[in-house]
């Protein structure tokens, strides 16, 4: 006859999670290919919007410091 403790988790056969592993170029690499799948490419490009028919889109003063203290990309 087996005993069983009261208040005990039960045990399941799924698998331990995954232990984080380092971030490195082939680690990156492998994650962007493994999600290439999931993004699909139109078929027709989409036309660039002309900045006058943007409106509405606001950008609080301090982001815009932060975005504007950033160096460009390469820098």
């Amino acid at each position: 006859m087996a005993v069983i403790a009261k208040n005990s988790a039960p045990q399941h056969s799924a698998e331990a999670p995954e232990a984080p592993r380092a971030e490195t170029l082939e680690t990156l690499r492998g994650d962007c290919a493994r999600m290439a799948p999931h993004w699909v490419v139109p078929a027709v490009a989409a036309a660039p919007v002309p900045p006058s028919l943007i409106h509405g889109v606001t950008v609080p003063a301090a982001s815009a410091r932060v975005i504007d203290g950033m160096s460009e990309y390469g820098n």
